[in-house]
């Protein structure tokens, strides 16, 4: 994904300021061997990107002056409630060495999942991303969570996930719970209640016998 911006040669709160009146962000572009450089994006354009998923976790290319950089998308800030994008910051990646990142979860088939189809649970998503350690090569969009074998009581972990080549979760140790499938309390108590209607009704023939 390709992101445009300019050398920044103001600072300040005040030049920021006015940066952001002329519908622009500024930012900045850090890591590797190079120095620190201020840039500016332009607003619209920022705060459009922000809103996909692939923006977030993924290898971005940025043209400063013609010239083309792959960074990843390490921080922004926002207005506490304006549509406003205050600062963005980026940080140049080498191909050679691994970064660590943070990736969505897509949760796939589980309404053919013995929990949904054979007893009508609810599987809860326990996380929505996960951390994950690649070059920037490998790095996913997205990591797919198959559902389709999770049954009621049961839980999926992150070691039940398949990665893709060369890419591996970074855990801290846990094997982290992803998600969970049970049966609603109300469904429960009405399969019971139906359960025992026909225990009901061939009690009260015996009854009237007794009598």
């Amino acid at each position: 994904m390709k992101v445009v911006a300019f050398k920044r040669e103001v600072q300040g709160s005040g030049a920021s300021r006015r940066l952001r009146i002329s519908g622009q962000t500024p930012g900045i572009v850090y890591g590797g061997t190079e120095a620190p450089l201020n840039i500016s994006l332009d607003h619209n354009a920022l705060y459009h990107a922000l809103k996909k998923e692939v923006f977030h976790s993924s290898i971005l290319d940025l043209e400063i002056d013609g010239k083309t950089q792959q960074v990843l998308l390490r921080d922004f800030q926002v207005h506490a409630y304006k549509q406003l994008v205050l600062h963005a910051d980026f940080q140049r990646v080498d191909a050679n060495a691994k970064v660590h990142m943070k990736v969505a979860l897509h949760f796939a088939n589980a309404d053919v999942s013995p929990a949904v189809k054979l007893h009508g649970a609810t599987i809860s998503h326990v996380l929505n991303e996960i951390e994950v350690s690649c070059l920037p090569k490998d790095l996913p969009e997205f990591v797919t969570v198959d559902l389709s074998n999770i049954d009621v009581g049961h839980s999926l972990h992150s070691a039940d996930l398949v990665l893709p080549a060369g890419v591996t979760i970074v855990t801290h140790g846990s094997n982290l719970t992803i998600a969970t499938a049970s049966v609603p309390a109300g469904h429960v108590a009405a399969e019971a209640a139906a359960a025992a209607e026909p225990a009901a009704a061939d009690a009260k023939p015996a009854a009237k016998a007794k009598k």
